[in-house]
């Protein structure tokens, strides 16, 4: 169905009239003339058990406006695209119904002509409706506990790995039927049950992703690239490398996407007025990657490079390795972790580093806390507050203005839900099995209080990913790989081209580390601007850099 809502009647027609011309051959196209219209048709149509693709609401309409509707409708088809029809005047309304609604799009009156403003809108949000017109049926069951970390760590890496999967508590019938069908005491939790009935016990990373029919070894010994992360700088690479014919391997170590896979939505990436969460944006790349023939190989961990030669030697942690012409490092950052009594032992617990959207749901009508100040941070509490009762933002400094992206700001100053209490930071916390209790310290005042709490994330600063890089190739102070023009020169050796032991008879391409053929783009680069674009541009130049090594050396 595609519905349209509208109390001008003349309105209404028009629209539906538009709509059913360019979609009607395989769309009913379903119009209503007020809001509680329009939902008393949304619950019929789920009675019915049909589904409906978008709906297109008017902004201005007596007892219920649009934005008041569409948030009605989403309890009904929650994955619906969802369109406001406004006029000039109420674009700041439709603008902020972005982030009340989650809306994907809204358009100004009048459409015409359809062709190139009302259909090509529809397009999109067709395809993308398709894509996950419902929730994918469970190819996974996990039982595990409800505060085991591990189980947590399961459900996030396979939600991470776009693998549909329920959980099941070993503590609820369900949970305890799928145990005693394999046979399996409570005691060796969690254990994974898979499409087919069989029952991993306490399995490894490798073995889950395995069974949800995902690649972890490599096919091919050697390959033209061979680009060591899968965040945005590495998916730009992979992209990149496939489509212009390079044999292209994207090794990543837990899931595609990075740090930004897990924003709830980002706003300010070039072509997408609306805004697209990291999930979408790198599962789109991912696909895209792989469309173009790059082959992704997940829950593998890089501990070693070498040159050999003219080979570059990529090798894993169980010994094996394969060989590249040329390797691209995007293994970007990780978060720091907030050193303080009793925040260890409960993470995973209440306790987690990032936005770990698999819990959003689990926070319903609960405070959440939010520890940091920057826009992760910021991204993180919108998303939470659309769940929770409350969340607190918990930040060092002063304000927030001087780490976080100006719309982002305005935002949360406007959402009642979030509080920002600043020069605040946590100082213990507490709890049997999970995270109940934390103790915050004001830094002004030294003064501390302890506030009941199951929920803590965790956005303080990242550091790189590089130790395993010890002694292969230059790294700053911070442990950031230092490439082309920041690379250090021959002592006193002026005419001599690059760092010390460089070998060609040419200065390092801007994007190459210490060792000829390998190039570092994204958070793990020294210098580099934190931002998804220029992540996504490195690992775009660093391909036309890999052409220009693997022609000249």
């Amino acid at each position: 169905m595609i519905l349209t809502v509208d109390d001008d009647p003349g309105v209404s027609r028009a629209v539906a009239r538009d709509l059913r011309r360019e979609y009607g051959e395989h769309h009913r196209i379903v119009r209503a003339e007020s809001g509680p219209a329009a939902l008393e048709a949304l619950r019929e149509i789920a009675l019915r058990g049909e589904q409906v693709a978008v709906i297109l609401a008017d902004q201005r309409m007596p007892r219920m406006s649009g934005v008041e509707f569409l948030e009605q409708a989403m309890d009904l088809f929650p994955r619906a695209r969802r369109v406001l029809l406004t006029a000039y005047a109420d674009t700041d309304a439709a603008i902020t119904a972005i982030n009340v609604v989650d809306l994907d799009h809204y358009l100004l009156k009048p459409w015409d002509p359809p062709e190139e403003k009302l259909y090509p809108v529809v397009d999109g949000l067709l395809a993308a409706w398709r894509e996950a017109p419902d929730r994918p049926a469970a190819s996974i069951r996990i039982v595990g506990h409800r505060w085991s970390a591990r189980s947590y760590e399961l459900r996030d890496l396979v939600a991470r790995n776009q693998v549909a999967y329920e959980f099941r508590r070993a503590d609820e019938p369900e949970g305890a039927r799928l145990l005693a069908a394999a046979g399996v005491g409570a005691d060796r939790l969690p254990v994974v049950v898979t499409e087919d009935g069989t029952a991993l016990v306490q399995p490894t990373d490798a073995a889950v992703v395995e069974a949800a029919g995902l690649a972890t070894t490599a096919s091919q010994a050697v390959y033209d690239l061979v680009v060591v992360g899968g965040g945005p700088a590495g998916l730009g690479a992979s992209v990149y490398g496939g489509s212009e014919g390079l044999r292209t391997a994207l090794i990543e170590s837990r899931a595609t996407g990075g740090q930004a896979g897990t924003s709830s939505r980002i706003e300010n990436y070039l072509g997408f007025p609306n805004g697209v969460s990291g999930d979408q944006l790198t599962t789109r790349a991912r696909l895209q990657a792989e469309k173009f023939g790059t082959e992704v190989i997940t829950t593998r961990t890089v501990t070693g490079l070498e040159a050999r030669g003219q080979s570059r030697v990529v090798r894993f942690d169980d010994g094996t390795e394969v060989t590249a012409h040329a390797v691209v490092l995007a293994t970007g950052v990780s978060y720091r972790m907030l050193d303080c009594p009793g925040l260890e032992e409960h993470t995973g617990q209440g306790v987690f580093y990032g936005a770990a959207s698999t819990e959003a749901s689990s926070c319903t009508d609960q405070d959440v806390y939010v520890v940091g100040g920057a826009n992760s941070a910021g991204q993180a509490a919108m998303n939470f507050s659309r769940h929770a009762s409350r969340v607190v933002m918990l930040v060092r400094g002063p304000s927030i203005e001087a780490s976080m992206s100006s719309y982002l700001v305005e935002q949360i100053r406007a959402n009642p839900r979030i509080e920002v209490r600043t020069c605040t930071e946590v100082v213990a916390a507490d709890g049997t099995d999970h995270l109940e209790k934390l103790t915050l310290r004001d830094r002004n005042s030294g003064a501390e209080e302890t506030v009941e709490a199951s929920w803590l994330f965790v956005f303080i600063g990242a550091a790189p990913r590089t130790d395993w890089l010890e002694g292969v190739v230059a790294r700053d102070g911070r442990g950031f790989v230092l490439t082309g023009p920041d690379l250090p020169r021959r002592a006193g050796e002026t005419g001599e081209k690059g760092p010390p032991g460089w070998e060609p008879a040419r200065d390092p391409f801007h994007l190459e580390t210490s060792v000829p053929g390998v190039f570092a783009v994204g958070d793990v680069r020294a210098e580099s601007v934190k931002r998804v674009a220029s992540a996504v541009g490195e690992g775009a130049m660093a391909v036309s850099l890999v052409h220009r090594w693997l022609e000249n050396g």
